[in-house]
């Protein structure tokens, strides 16, 4: 019975890592903050040491709870967001 090995050669992963503005990232997916929020809203969902990185919201040294409602306008060349960096807060980040 013959058996079958693999060639440690063709056995390792790529190397997906990229360098952007003197940062080097395991790999180029990269969770945008508008719609990833601050990442733990997704960690149930997705392994977050998988990505090789993700923008975070705007972040203040305290909570801000950003700008009263209405927060968003259509307007003739699209929609226009007034959020006024709502935030949880640079401690509980």
């Amino acid at each position: 019975m013959a058996t079958a090995t693999q060639d440690p050669a063709t056995s390792r992963k790529p190397d997906l890592s990229v360098s952007f503005a003197g940062i080097t990232f395991k790999n180029p997916v990269i969770a945008a903050a508008g719609t990833f929020g601050y990442g733990i809203e997704f960690e149930d969902i997705v392994t977050l040491e998988k990505l090789g990185g993700f923008v975070t919201k705007g972040l203040s040294r305290e909570p801000m709870v950003g700008n009263p409602p209405p927060r968003l306008f259509e307007t003739a060349a699209g929609m226009l967001n007034s959020i006024g960096l709502q935030n949880i807060g640079a401690r509980f980040h």
